[in-house]
């Protein structure tokens, strides 16, 4: 009868131990791969074992030779808090820490190191490291009082008065009393920029005080003087105090009355109007947009003294740039503006926030073509500015139909630089506006002159009032 190629232990063994030992040797041979594709597995979800002998490794050589030191890398500084105090750049140096000797009860010179003994060391090392890191973070963690220095004063204050929004309002109020027709005064002029950009600085200081706890949760915002705690709220209603008053009382009494309460209305609108607004309707774009658009009026109004056509037009200019320029901005700060709370119309309208950036980008191209017909530039205006108008509308129109963060970042650097060049085109053709009109003057002077001196006696009535008419204009 031929053998039955069983195992060497089915060889040596007969009877029913032999049965038995043959059948548990086939089970674990069929058995087998299943155990090893589990233990494949484990390892692979523990991977973590393999760091854990080089961290023995590691600690064993560390342990032979305890004069070796390392060197460790400084932990980089993470993103201030804003209650915490920023550290100076030069504070930061690198810090060389000695590892600490664990010395466990016996641990052998020896390469070939007791098991038991280095999962000691292990977990001992692991547990003083967690008490470390439990330190520094409760330490990271701690109130710490802010210190004001005066060296940082200027600038913290030029933050909270947000120092570049206040130099556009100057800018466009200069552009406004340079527009104004009649003889340019330099005094006059002075105090408007110094009480123009000093309301704008109270404005501005006052909204940063209201908004501390919704621009906190905001990117653009965080940093702010108020949110950071650089600076007390009580210093912040100083500081906008002693903008206001001296602002208020330099355009009422050093330019004129109506300046002054040009520049009280839009300090309220901007603060008790404008910035609760913000959290309520979408209104507050529009609201925001006339508050941007007083300035030039108010340049216009300390020249002229009074408000008039060139006025309004001025103030429609600006009101219409804010819009392409505000709504391209917001586009890209949608997520901002829903963190923080704010009723955006790119956050709940985005259509309409596409739709009202192209309508006023067009309606620049009116309000160019109206300018020579309210006699504040010549008819050659239009035309020379057609071309940036043009742009603008086009980059407008992209944003409509695009309305992703490429078309709305091209629409906003636009209107950077669309609105001083349209100004200084306006300011151009009305300087030759002038120089032509200062001409057709003299024109009539001589007329008038030589009429006069030829005797006539119904000229002279009738040609003061001419010559008055076109020296008033």
């Amino acid at each position: 009868m031929a053998a039955s190629p069983h195992t060497l232990s089915s060889r040596l063994l007969t009877g029913w131990v032999g049965g038995c030992v043959w059948y548990l040797e086939r089970r674990a041979m069929q058995e087998s791969p299943h155990k090893f594709m589990h233990l494949f597995r484990n390892i692979n979800k523990q991977w973590i074992t393999f760091q854990h002998f080089n961290f023995l490794k590691r600690m064993y050589v560390t342990q032979l030779n305890r004069s070796l030191n390392q060197q460790v890398k400084p932990k980089p500084e993470p993103v201030t808090s804003p209650f915490l105090e920023k550290t100076s750049s030069g504070q930061a140096k690198a810090e060389v820490h000695e590892l600490r000797p664990i010395s466990p009860p016996s641990l052998p010179l020896s390469r070939k190191a007791n098991e038991k003994e280095l999962i000691e060391l292990e977990s001992a090392s692991v547990i003083e490291a967690s008490i470390d890191v439990g330190n520094a973070t409760k330490e990271e963690k701690q109130w710490k009082e802010m210190k004001l220095h005066v060296d940082d004063l200027p600038g913290i204050l030029a933050r909270l008065s947000k120092i570049k929004l206040t130099a556009l309002v100057v800018s466009t109020t200069s552009a406004g009393f340079a527009l104004a027709p009649g003889p340019f005064d330099w005094p006059c002029f002075l105090l408007t920029l110094l009480g123009t950009g000093l309301a704008s600085c109270a404005a501005n200081s006052i909204n940063q005080f209201f908004e501390v706890p919704f621009d906190s949760n905001m990117n653009r915002t965080k940093n702010r003087p108020l949110v950071r705690g650089q600076i007390s709220p009580l210093l912040a209603v100083s500081f906008a105090t002693c903008c206001a008053l001296p602002g208020v009382a330099l355009l009422t009494w050093g330019v004129n009355p109506l300046t002054g309460a040009l520049g009280v209305f839009n300090i309220f609108l901007y603060t008790c109007c404008y910035t609760p607004l913000k959290r309520i309707s979408i209104a507050n774009t529009w609201v925001g947009a006339v508050v941007g658009a007083i300035p030039p009026v108010m340049g216009w109004t300390a020249a002229t003294g009074c408000l008039d056509a060139g006025a309004f037009l001025l103030g429609g200019i600006l009101y219409s740039w804010q819009f392409p320029h505000f709504n391209a901005l917001s586009w890209g700060l949608r997520e901002d503006y829903s963190r923080g709370g704010y009723c955006m119309m790119s956050v709940t309208h985005p259509a309409l926030c596409r739709r009202v950036a192209l309508r006023h980008c067009l309606a620049l191209i009116g309000l160019s073509t109206a300018a020579p017909i309210l006699d504040v530039t010549t008819w050659t205006f239009p035309v020379i500015s057609l071309p940036i108008n043009l742009y603008i509308s086009y980059l407008g129109f992209r944003f409509y139909r695009d309305a992703d963060r490429k078309s709305s970042r091209k629409l906003f650097f636009c209107s950077l630089w669309h609105l001083p060049l349209f100004l200084l085109l306006m300011l151009t053709y009305y300087l030759l506006r002038g120089t032509r009109r200062r001409t057709v003057w003299k024109e009539h002077k001589n007329i008038y002159t030589s009429l006069q001196a030829s005797s006539l006696s119904s000229a002279p009535g009738l040609f003061s009032c001419c010559n008055k008419r076109v020296y008033e204009n």
